[in-house]
């Protein structure tokens, strides 16, 4: 089991890799080695509460497929080891932001100080602009 928090972990069963070529850094050797990763992860199988299923739906956008899987592409580096740790480390750290639950907004209420404040505001602007006018009314 691949630890994401301490009460959640990601099955490897629901983790499948593929390696194509990558374009980039490379040389020649880009043109013959698969060193890119294309890590699928089945979200839809995968064991996990639903809000933090739902949240990685929403942080997953454009990267999560029809049929529920989520497309992680890793292609920085010239090795397929290194591109594998850093599309598994992206998932990861992508359901462990899915973990955490956004603090609820508490409705507050201007404070009168703050409101006397903007109507000042606004009336001396109003005598700002008021001051540029031409003498005669009309312009």
């Amino acid at each position: 089991m691949i630890r994401v928090t301490d009460t959640l972990s990601i099955d490897p069963r629901d983790i499948e890799e593929s390696f194509v070529r990558a374009s980039g850094p490379g040389g020649q050797n880009v043109n013959k080695v698969s060193t890119a990763v294309l890590l699928r992860f089945n979200l839809a199988a995968a064991a996990m509460p639903d809000d933090v299923r739902a949240r990685l739906v929403r942080l997953a956008g454009k990267r999560l497929s029809q049929e529920g899987i989520l497309l992680i592409t890793a292609q920085r580096h010239r090795t397929q080891d290194r591109n594998r740790t850093e599309a598994l480390e992206a998932l990861v750290d992508m359901v462990r932001q899915a973990t955490v639950r956004p603090v609820k907004r508490v409705k507050t209420r201007p404070t009168l100080a703050s409101k006397r404040r903007r109507v000042e505001a606004k009336t001396h602007r109003g005598a700002i602009k008021r001051g540029r006018a031409t003498p005669g009314g009309d312009a």
